[in-house]
């Protein structure tokens, strides 16, 4: 079980990075809320993808690399690494941890910490 809990938590972040929103929603519960070390609290994860594709016109790529996964039953425990790369040059990573947790199956809860790291120029 929790190595589908591992897939599934994966399986949204690639459909997050191909643009693949619908896809990315039907992996989550209806009320699934999103929390982000930003300050600004919890929002739906209707909120949470709508604000994302509000953003990805300026982006050029976006990779997920995750670079670890630890599952518990109902949680998934993940480190990983978004590289980025927008439209205007700027280049860089979020370094990011994030705790999903799970009910029947579906994301119920994600909590991102994350930090921009931009690339060095070079």
């Amino acid at each position: 079980m929790s190595q589908d809990l591992k897939a599934t938590a994966a399986g949204y972040l690639r459909h997050l990075e191909n643009q693949e929103w619908s896809a990315a929603r039907a992996l989550c519960a209806g009320t699934a809320t999103v929390w982000h070390n930003d300050g600004k609290g919890d929002e739906t994860i209707d909120e949470n993808i709508n604000g994302m594709k509000a953003k990805i016109g300026s982006i050029e790529l976006m990779r997920y690399e995750i670079v670890r996964q630890l599952a518990e039953p109902g949680e998934v425990l993940q480190q990983h690494t978004v590289h980025v790369a927008s439209t205007d040059g700027i280049r860089g990573e979020v370094h990011a941890a994030v705790y999903f947790r799970f009910d029947d199956g579906l994301i119920t809860r994600i909590e991102e910490y994350a930090n921009f790291v931009p690339a060095q120029q070079g």
